[in-house]
């Protein structure tokens, strides 16, 4: 099925494929050193090896559906998608765990529905939701962050990675699960006796979040996509956090700034919501489904299963991208509204 595209493709400038590929890699930058600075080298493990992986996956796929390699490799699509799976996984993953995940995304969130362009999900979600759900433990075997335990060196880094079982590393809950397990403590109290909280949200969360923001409004400024899907995504979001925030009592979802610092919010709001081959197409379109994402993660955190939400809900909101498209559709210049149109 042919998805609807309904602005012309312009060319602007220099613009390419691969030139805002290698911007976006290059945006999150920043986040990426701080994830670094709290987590140690595991994200970097993560992020070279997946890469890796996903060069050789998506030469293989392209060998076997006849497609000149040189082309699609040189777009760094599959690097992208390798470096923001890097990214959401848990730091000093095992080898095994990110091929999984790098296969799940390459082979068949992308290439099994025609490759670049034609995919309706985002492959680096849907690579994160199969290892998610298929690896529960794993997928939440966070280290501790600086300052709240003790961070491994490189060489630790590598032997989780390649031998996962001469590895003994500590792992802690992330905020956002501690927050969501909580039913006792007051969100002052429960602060108090968990070494992983900081300030506003999640100890190195929160300045990782900020980072990743920087990176989204540079990307912004170079205007390789709009504000209205990662602007009403966040809107949405802090809306919704500061309706029903109680003050932190023992039942609190959380204050609108530990949402927005927490987990992967500006990673998804400026890296995954943005991605213009699975959201929606048109201005109008793009704030409706930024914000219905803003609202999924609220309620996928709050009320689901899963305490952070940003992949469920991008996939989500890509099933329902079409369709949002349908009724958003611009009128062509020099019509006016229909007779009769709501």
């Amino acid at each position: 099925m042919a998805l609807m595209r309904i602005t012309s493709p312009h060319t602007h400038g220099k613009a390419s494929t691969r030139r805002v590929m290698q911007q976006v890699m290059l945006a999150t930058v920043p986040g990426v050193l701080v994830l670094t600075g709290f987590f140690g080298f595991g994200t970097l493990v993560n992020i070279t090896f997946g890469m890796l992986l996903a060069v050789a996956f998506e030469a293989l796929a392209l060998s076997l559906r006849k497609r000149p390699l040189g082309f699609y490799l040189g777009d760094c699509s599959a690097l992208v998608t390798a470096l923001l799976l890097g990214i959401a996984l848990p730091p000093y993953a095992p080898w095994w765990l990110i091929a999984v995940g790098i296969a799940s995304a390459i082979l068949i969130a992308k290439h099994l529905y025609g490759g670049m362009g034609y995919n309706p999900f985002n492959p680096a979600m849907v690579g994160y939701v199969v290892l998610l759900i298929s690896f529960p433990v794993q997928m939440t075997s966070w280290a501790p962050p600086r300052g709240a335990g003790e961070v491994p060196g490189l060489l630790q880094a590598l032997q989780a990675c390649f031998l996962p079982s001469g590895y003994d590393g500590t792992t802690m809950a992330t905020p956002l699960d501690v927050l969501k397990q909580n039913s006792s403590l007051l969100v002052e109290d429960l602060w108090a006796q968990n070494p992983q909280f900081g300030r506003w949200g999640g100890l190195g969360w929160e300045w990782a979040n900020l980072a990743f923001l920087a990176g989204g409004l540079w990307l912004l400024y170079q205007r390789i996509f709009t504000w209205h899907a990662p602007v009403a995504m966040l809107a949405a979001l802090a809306l919704l956090a500061a309706s029903f925030y109680d003050g932190g009592s023992s039942s609190s979802g959380g204050s609108p700034l530990f949402h927005l610092l927490s987990g992967a919010t500006m990673l998804g709001a400026f890296f995954i919501v943005t991605d213009p081959v699975t959201s929606a197409v048109s201005a109008r379109g793009r704030l409706i489904y930024g914000a219905l994402v803003g609202v999924l993660v609220y309620l996928i955190r709050v009320y689901g299963n899963y305490p952070d939400a940003v992949a469920f809900s991008v996939l989500i909101m890509n099933l329902a991208a079409p369709f949002i498209d349908q009724y958003t559709q611009p009128r062509t210049y020099g019509h006016g509204q229909k007779r009769g149109d709501s």
